[in-house]
């Protein structure tokens, strides 16, 4: 299965930015053995649904977990299928920290995201205390038993860090090892069989320098950039090191 690289531009972004997209879209590796992926901030999401042409799928940073209602200054999975997006991002760190999103709020997002017909990247991940004390796969299976939606038909799960998250520090291979080993144990005990079709990528300060060898780490099947995703030039290095 080809690697996924996936980019996300989190607040970045502004109409001159689309042409990275274009470029992107233009390149070979978008054509070829790497499937590139961006989440583009909302207000980029159409145009960048144009340019990209088909060769690389735009999709949403969060959307609500109703399909409408009074919730002023939110996004529904929907409205983020109506404007041509092909996926949507829940539970990132940052939306957990920042907007105090619980697991069950994140499962609402998916199963939301599900209903609109659009594959979900569901993001779980351990902070630094948690590492430090020993708490990383009780954190994992705690996250994946209350945000995971009923099953696993456009599923993917997004391992974090949150600690490596826009640090520069990344987790030793052998660890990134261990914590996707125990996810997909834990999505094959949800699951049964069809959780060893669910792709599990590995995000935190992921560059085109780390790239190649985070990518041929055992159950490693892409990776969800930050930073290194909002130029053409950088994501295309990274899917360039793809195995």
């Amino acid at each position: 299965m080809p690697a996924l690289i996936v980019g996300n531009w989190k607040m970045n972004g502004l109409g001159e930015d689309i042409a990275e997209v274009a470029a992107m879209a233009g390149s070979s590796a978008a054509k070829g053995r790497s499937g590139i992926w961006i989440a583009p901030p909302f207000t980029l999401i159409d145009r960048a649904v144009i340019v990209s042409a088909g060769a690389v799928k735009i999709g949403g940073q969060d959307c609500h977990g109703n399909a409408k209602g009074a919730h002023t200054g939110c996004v529904s999975a929907p409205m983020l299928a109506d404007l041509g997006a092909g996926f949507v991002i829940v539970g990132h760190s940052e939306r957990r920290r920042d907007n105090g999103e619980t697991d069950a709020d994140v499962r609402a997002k998916a199963m939301a995201g599900r209903a609109a017909e659009l594959e979900v990247i569901l993001c779980i991940g351990e902070t630094r205390g948690q590492r430090d004390s020993g708490q990383t796969e009780a954190v994992l299976s705690s996250q994946l038993a209350g945000s995971l939606p009923d099953d696993a038909e456009g599923l993917i799960i997004a391992y974090e860090p949150v600690w490596a998250i826009g640090t520069g520090l990344t987790p030793t291979l052998g660890d990134v090892e261990t914590a996707h080993a125990h996810i997909r144990s834990q999505i094959v005990a949800r699951f049964g069989p069809a959780g060893h079709g669910v792709r599990i990528l590995y995000g935190g300060s992921v560059t085109p320098a780390n790239a190649g060898d985070l990518l041929r780490v055992a159950d490693v099947g892409g990776v969800l950039v930050g930073g290194a995703s909002l130029t053409a030039q950088s994501l295309l290095a990274i899917a360039a090191a793809a195995p």
